[in-house]
């Protein structure tokens, strides 16, 4: 009869509402204490794949592929400044300017027009080039443009990317040491069919060169975690920017290089199984994490704020020493090559059962597996690969710890969240690595 009462899809629905009625009723239908615990462990396990009516799902790029990292579940509360800012620190102009103009900046390095994280998307097919061409021929206004001004007032264009790379393609493709773009496609123009920009004629070339494109610009002086907050705000059209793309906008420095290439880094692939791709760089958000708590610490998360912390994660980088970032880059690679011993395939990834499914990387339990075994010593590294059984064992039930799976799972960003994950997993290291 208990056996029944288990199998039914109701009793899991009424299990997640309400667990203690759940048992009493289970109790009563005969239901032992290890049949009682075995339901409890399916349920944890449908919560995990379940949370607030959301199954765990990978995030997707803009191709709709997955990218290999755990969609995190909405906080159920609206995003938030943690920490109010000075309105008068914000510095935001609108220029109106000409093609030419913004040529001629891109041509001297002023605009770049090919930044790492737009590489990564291509271009626009020869169709949309060519009507976006065929637009300011037909004095169509443009969407308005959206740039960050770095410390030597060079633009990080943020929105519009392609827009502009296409004019030049067509104006002046040697900017981007592209091909000419010949016209295709056109609706209306079909006369210029075929043309490239030297076919159009004086008249037409002259209205390009004049046409005026509006760029909201965000001044160098504007502190780059308003930056962050300025952008996510408007980040809604087109393909939107993933927060590390912002962060890499607008956070200028050797960081940019340095997340590269940890995260290219055999020991970053091998734990991580090859499986994050890196289009929309969550590989570089994951060593940014482990960079920031490692670097800065847990005690300077203070705010529910992960993208701030992040962002000053990316400025402590950039000004700290070479050889002090050698000897972290020593911690991290011991902390992917232990985690890989240990988990295999499955490191940085939740587990509910030996038998369940592989799920994608988790942000939260990368962050805090690998600055906790970073800050073991190698003795202690050691021991937890010989007890490599034990210390997955005991990540599954951690993970089947309620409290633990809401940490890893939902609002994230939370300040207890973020220590309840750290500390239950440095007191589970740490028990195993110093049991004698």
């Amino acid at each position: 009869m208990a056996e029944a009462f288990v199998a039914s899809a109701r009793t899991t629905e009424a299990w997640l509402s309400d667990p203690s009625q759940t048992i009493n009723q289970m109790v009563n239908c005969g239901g032992s204490a290890s049949l009682i615990l075995v339901f409890h462990s399916k349920c944890i396990i449908s919560r995990g794949r379940m949370l607030n009516g959301r199954a765990i799902d990978e995030q997707r790029d803009m191709l709709g592929q997955k990218t290999g990292v755990e969609q995190e579940a909405p906080a159920g509360e609206a995003e938030h400044i943690a920490e109010p800012f000075d309105p008068d620190d914000i510095d935001v102009v609108t220029r109106s300017m000409t093609v030419d103009l913004l040529l001629s900046r891109t041509a001297s390095g002023m605009i770049d027009l090919q930044p790492d994280f737009q590489r990564r998307w291509g271009v626009w097919d020869v169709k949309r080039q060519s009507r976006l061409i065929e637009s300011l021929l037909l004095r169509i206004p443009l969407p308005v443009l959206y740039a960050a001004e770095d410390d030597d007032e060079r633009w990080e264009i943020v929105d519009g990317i392609q827009r502009l790379s296409t004019i030049a393609r067509f104006i002046n493709p040697k900017i981007i040491d592209g091909q000419p773009l010949i016209l295709s496609g056109l609706e209306y123009l079909r006369d210029y069919e075929g043309k490239d920009f030297q076919g159009l004629g004086a008249r037409l070339q002259m209205r390009l060169r004049e046409a005026e494109l509006i760029i909201h610009l965000i001044r160098k002086g504007t502190p780059p975690e308003v930056k962050f907050n300025i952008f996510a705000r408007i980040n809604t059209g087109g393909v939107s920017l993933s927060p590390q793309e912002l962060r890499h906008a607008i956070t200028p420095g050797k960081a940019r290089d340095l997340l590269e290439k940890w995260a290219s880094s055999p020991e970053f692939l091998a734990a991580t199984d090859g499986s994050v791709r890196p289009i929309r760089m969550d590989d570089r958000e994951l060593v940014l994490r482990f960079l920031g708590f490692y670097l800065l610490g847990l005690a300077a998360y203070r705010q529910p704020d992960m993208d701030g912390f992040l962002i000053a994660a990316m400025k402590t980088i950039n000004v700290t020493d070479d050889a002090t970032l050698m000897e972290v880059r020593e911690r991290f690679v011991r902390a992917m090559t232990t985690a890989h011993k240990i988990f295999g395939k499955d490191a940085f990834r939740k587990r509910f059962s030996t038998d369940a499914a592989r799920l994608p990387i988790n942000k939260a339990v990368f962050e805090a597996l690998s600055v906790n075994l970073a800050l073991l010593s190698d003795a202690q590294r050691e021991v937890l690969v010989r007890r490599s059984e034990q210390v997955r064992t005991d990540f599954i039930e951690l993970c089947l710890n309620r409290s633990f799976e809401s940490a890893i799972s939902q609002g994230t960003g939370d300040i207890r969240k973020v220590n309840l994950r750290f500390n239950a997993m440095q007191q589970m290291l740490s028990r195993i690595a110093d049991d004698a």
